[in-house]
């Protein structure tokens, strides 16, 4: 029996997608806090390669605890040629994240992160170009949705002056620094376009995330071993620094709960309203760096300033782009797109929209496998193993604020998973 979303149902998958946004607002904000507890001398290049392995690992663990390797593996195989795709903006992300390090070492922070990240409107231009998001949509939709991500972008940027204590003087190449940062700004936006491409085919974010992680591994790995001076010079730090890679990896499986969220946003409200959403980590970024590390402790009056003008800003924005629900005619343009990539892939165009709406065109538990355990098992002892050698260092923290911050993203990973439980059974 074929399956069209009404109305009621396309505004509970817009909400859905809200809640998903701002869950991996939550989670991708709060993956800043393990890696503060790194006090070493390792090169961000190392630092990238550990994170990325916590990432690896993640990406494999969640996907064969919510579907199983047998569900993942079919749905790649029903849509192999977007298998380039995923290991194409996994290329994308680890080469934008190299061009960061690049950015701040030549400009700074203050100067490089607005320059990258305007990415969201990088974003929201491809969707409209490539995907027709916005297409047939009233003009008060489009100027909500517009202005929502520009005061996002522009909060974020006020979020990232604030913590900024002293002028940058980094003696590095300017002209060189602010290429690197507007290269990361465009490969980040433009990383968003095999995000939608899988997902108006009816790919689950769950095997869109597995092999994007393999793309995102090879080429962070290739990075790090050109750039941070060979092989063995990457080894020699890492067994220098095994007290700290604990913290690394845990930073990189916090990453992972709030990209799938954001996997998730992307599907059911498209790049143009879900990236922008998602940027609101900088909000939750701020409240663990002030909150818990006490960093905005000795705050001038100008940060705070900057501080409750880019949260109120961010606010503004969230609260814009969450009541811009897409019309009955925005639909129709996304169902013609869908109806495009069906006839150039040879796909069912009937399943794919069942799978856009949620639909699981398999029974649960159909993907089990007895490997799949195995998988659970050695993720649970990869982190225990590197648990057992970690150290705590001296960093002051507010233990109030730490355990209220992480019943907090507790309370928010449970509503999350709730409502893709229940409306969707994360598809």
């Amino acid at each position: 029996m074929s399956h069209t979303p009404g109305p009621l149902e396309e505004s509970r998958l817009h909400w859905l997608g809200i809640c998903c946004a701002l869950v991996a607002g939550a989670w991708l904000g709060a993956a800043e806090a393990p890696t503060k507890l790194v006090v070493t001398g390792l090169s961000p290049f190392a630092i990238s390669l550990c994170m990325v392995m916590g990432v690896f690992v993640a990406r494999w663990t969640f996907p064969t605890l919510l579907k199983g390797t047998g569900y993942i593996f079919r749905d790649l195989d029903r849509r192999r040629h977007l298998i380039v795709w995923a290991l194409l903006a996994g290329g994308l992300w680890a080469v934008a994240n190299t061009l960061t390090v690049i950015a701040i070492r030549d400009v700074g922070l203050a100067m490089a992160f607005p320059l990258w990240n305007a990415n969201a409107l990088v974003g929201l231009l491809w969707g409209c170009v490539f995907f027709g998001e916005l297409k047939g949509s009233s003009l008060g939709t489009r100027i909500r949705v517009s202005l929502g991500a520009l005061a996002i972008v522009l909060s974020a940027t006020l979020l990232g002056f604030s913590s900024m204590r002293h002028p940058s003087i980094t003696g590095g190449d300017p002209v060189r620094g602010i290429v690197a940062a507007l290269g990361a700004c465009l490969l980040w936006g433009t990383m968003y376009i095999p995000y939608r491409k899988a997902y108006i085919s009816g790919m689950n974010p769950l095997s869109f995330v597995t092999a994007f992680t393999l793309g995102e591994l090879a080429t962070v790995a290739a990075l790090a071993i050109t750039l941070g001076g060979g092989a063995h010079a990457i080894v020699a730090e890492l067994q220098g620094a095994q007290h700290v890679l604990f913290w690394l990896f845990l930073g990189g499986f916090v990453w992972v709960v709030g990209d799938l969220f954001q996997q998730f946003a992307a599907k059911y409200l498209g790049i143009g309203r879900g990236i922008p959403l998602t940027n609101t980590n900088q909000l939750w970024g701020l409240a663990w760096a002030g909150l818990v590390f006490q960093e905005l402790r000795n705050a001038t009056v100008s940060q705070m300033v900057l501080v409750t003008g880019g949260s109120l800003g961010m606010i503004l924005g969230a609260i814009l782009l969450g009541s811009a629900i897409t019309s009955a005619r925005e639909n129709t343009s996304r169902n013609e797109v869908i109806q495009r990539e069906c006839t150039r892939y040879n796909l069912d165009y009937l399943e794919t929209l069942r799978a856009m709406s949620g639909m699981d065109p398999e029974h649960p538990g159909k993907g089990r496998r007895w490997w799949d355990l195995l998988i659970m098992l050695a993720a649970i002892a990869f982190f225990v193993c590197f648990a057992r050698t970690a150290s705590m260092p001296a960093i002051p923290m507010n233990h109030f604020w730490l355990i209220i911050l992480t019943l907090a993203l507790l309370a928010v990973l449970i509503v999350g998973a709730w409502r893709l439980r229940r409306d969707t059974n994360f598809n």
